[in-house]
């Protein structure tokens, strides 16, 4: 078992931390771990979603009978103007399902570290610091 010593200028026994303590600290690094992750990947899908919308909105430039050039991998196809504005619509939904799912996760991740966060600060108060560093 490992202690966790008194602050400054308190008296009194070491605290002790117990596996089950132990456990809650690693829980709550990994979570907040993988918290910062999907953070990351919300970022990222929001940033190429504001792409799309962007590249959408260029449409507009181009006549009805116009072919758009479209990116497929490392290739661009010619498209109509239609089928260019349906691909991005569909693109579009689907980084909006991914984003949906991704924050939900955030979300209960979330509701996860506020709980274990709680646990701990209730047992070891100031001599813990579960906080992001600025």
């Amino acid at each position: 078992m490992a202690a966790i010593p008194k602050g400054k200028g308190e008296i009194g026994k070491d605290m002790v931390v117990l596996f089950e303590d132990q456990q809650k600290i690693n829980l709550f690094a990994k979570k907040n771990s993988l918290l910062n992750d999907i953070k990351d990947q919300i970022t990222e899908k929001e940033r190429i979603f504001k792409n799309v919308e962007d590249a959408a909105d260029e449409l507009i430039l181009f006549d009805d009978d116009q072919m758009v050039p479209y990116e497929i991998g490392e290739v661009f196809v010619l498209l109509s103007l239609e089928e260019a504005q349906q691909k991005l619509e569909d693109y579009k939904l689907e980084l909006q399902k991914e984003l949906d799912k991704l924050k939900e996760q955030a979300s209960s991740i979330e509701e996860l570290l506020s709980k274990v966060k709680s646990q701990l600060y209730a047992k070891f108060g100031d001599n813990i610091n579960l906080e992001a560093d600025s």
